[in-house]
């Protein structure tokens, strides 16, 4: 049966509405100044079967990471054995997640005694163990050394969590009480959507509001195709490499993707790319996946309704023990830079198809820096940033300075919130300006940052990228200038940061961050 037009968009838009209220839930309710002020959280909405059927409109990297995971945890709990109040919860990058700091968590909506859809949302929290606060060690080298795992779990019945599991988790993390809080507020979103989606079914009837929900499945894949058609059939080659590993500091990282059109398919190859490294850029299939979704749904148009229908079309291709699919016990915390790269090379791939299309290579940075360290309580706090770089020219504009570029869209930190958050003094907030490709239309620059201790120690975890491979240019455009950094001891000392680095500062240091600048396109006038 074929439902009237108007009323799937009416039923689209509220979907995603209450998406959209989830996300604002978790945003206004979290203490983590990483969720607070950058906003590194996702919600969905998904069918009982585990296909998504909305998203909020938030990180790309962790919509597409809370797919697996959704699928894991219906593995181990069937909807078959839920009951109403249920929350489910899972963080284990090798068993459906994606890196351990980001936990994914999923309520079931109960309507007449059957489940009719399932709320989920995954959430950044400050800190989970390992080596260094913040759990991304860019010195790990298994994942052992990054933090608490959690398998598949049933984290609570009747809407309350186990308080057991709680303790556990509590005992093994550095901010037990943030993380507390910030679990609540991921409660909280999914609460409201089962809320919000009894209220919808009540409506509409439950029968008919799921029969419409796999309508927009099937019309969005229907329209996904239709436009992979119209693209060019072909195979382009993209290369391109991450700094280093994190631990072998002076041997780059190469990464590599065949792309393929044909008729209405696009298939991702990343045989040639890197066998699994010692040091923690490895990334899991999770991670992979949401970079591959991103690639498609930019490529295919924005006016798609965004679900599962989507991404129906795509195969991928993740050789065994490579750095796109390693095998445990390797690191994987600093994932998002690897994730960044292979996004900007199916993109890169596709613009040998369609220059006029895509644009020049986004700067491909995800700067995550953490500063650590105890408050005069003898408290420990955490405070993360996240810096960006710059978006790559196009055929019709400039790129966008200073912007979470693809699979990131993050906020930065306010120079206040992090004074109120850390002992230091930011100094400098700025446009690297001349750091974006030149071109007919420049690629964005990206950002400059400088803070100073004002009371040590605090433990520094910075994990950059593009310090030694620039974001390509494209149509005759030029690379975007690379990334540095320094630290500027009290002293007079300078030490140079070679992309990845662990260290102590004292009161009197300074730290000193330039993101790397965009591609530009076209030949320069």
């Amino acid at each position: 049966m074929k439902h009237d037009p108007a009323t799937l968009e009416i039923i689209r838009r509220r979907l995603e509405g209450i998406a959209e209220e989830m996300q604002g839930i978790m945003l206004r309710s979290a203490v983590s100044p990483i969720v607070r002020e950058a906003n590194d959280a996702s919600a969905s909405i998904f069918l009982p079967d585990g296909t998504v059927m909305a998203q909020s409109v938030s990180l790309p990297l962790l919509l597409g990471c809370l797919l697996p995971a959704v699928q894991r945890l219906l593995k181990q709990f069937p909807v078959e054995s839920m009951a109403p109040g249920d929350i489910f919860a899972m963080n284990d990058p090798y068993d459906g997640g994606t890196h351990i700091p980001d936990l994914s968590l999923m309520m079931p909506v109960f309507v007449d005694g059957q489940v009719v859809a399932l709320a989920g949302t995954i959430f950044h929290h400050q800190d989970m163990g390992g080596l260094t606060p913040g759990s991304v060690p860019t010195n790990a080298t298994e994942i052992f050394h990054e933090g608490l795992r959690l398998p598949p779990l049933r984290l609570g019945r009747d809407g309350v969590v186990d308080e057991q599991i709680l303790r556990i988790i509590g005992v093994n993390i550095r901010t037990a009480d943030a993380f507390e809080w910030d679990l609540n507020a991921q409660i909280a979103a999914c609460r409201a959507a089962v809320t919000r989606l009894q209220e919808l079914a009540a409506r509409h009837g439950a029968a008919p509001l799921t029969a419409m929900m796999r309508e927009l499945v099937d019309r969005a894949e229907a329209a996904t195709r239709a436009a992979i058609r119209a693209m060019p059939d072909g195979r382009w080659v993209y290369e391109d490499a991450l700094d280093n590993d994190g631990v072998v500091l002076d041997q780059p990282v190469p990464l590599r993707v065949t792309v393929t059109v044909r008729d209405d398919t696009i298939t991702l190859d990343f045989t040639g790319t890197s066998p699994q490294v010692k040091g923690p850029v490895n990334a899991v299939p999770a991670g992979v996946m949401a970079g591959a979704y991103f690639a498609i749904r930019a490529v295919t148009g924005h006016d798609i309704p965004n679900n599962g229908g989507c991404f129906r079309p795509l195969a991928v291709i993740l050789p065994e023990g490579s750095l796109l699919n390693p095998r445990a016990p390797a690191a994987v915390n600093a994932r998002t830079g690897t994730v960044k790269l292979l996004t900007n090379a199916v993109l890169g791939a596709l613009a040998q198809a369609m220059p006029d299309r895509i644009p020049a290579a986004n700067s491909g940075v995800s700067v995550v820096m953490a500063l650590s360290g105890r408050d005069d309580n003898g408290a420990a706090f955490v405070v993360t940033e996240a810096l960006q770089g710059g978006s790559g020219g196009s055929a019709e504009r400039p790129g966008v300075n200073c912007v979470s570029t693809d699979i990131g869209n993050t906020m930065n930190q306010p120079a206040e919130a992090m004074e109120m958050d850390a002992p230091v003094r930011v100094h400098r907030l700025a446009v690297r300006r001349g750091s974006g490709g030149p071109g007919l239309h420049p690629g964005g620059c990206g950002t400059i940052r400088e803070y100073e201790v004002l009371k040590g120690p605090l433990t520094l975890t910075f994990r950059g990228e593009r310090h030694f491979h620039p974001a390509r240019g494209a149509a005759g455009g030029g690379d975007g200038r690379m990334s540095e950094a320094h630290v500027l001891r009290a002293d007079g000392r300078r030490e140079e940061i070679r992309s990845k680095l662990s260290t102590v500062l004292q009161t009197g240091d300074r730290l000193v961050m330039a993101t790397a600048g965009a591609g530009g396109w076209g030949t320069p006038e």
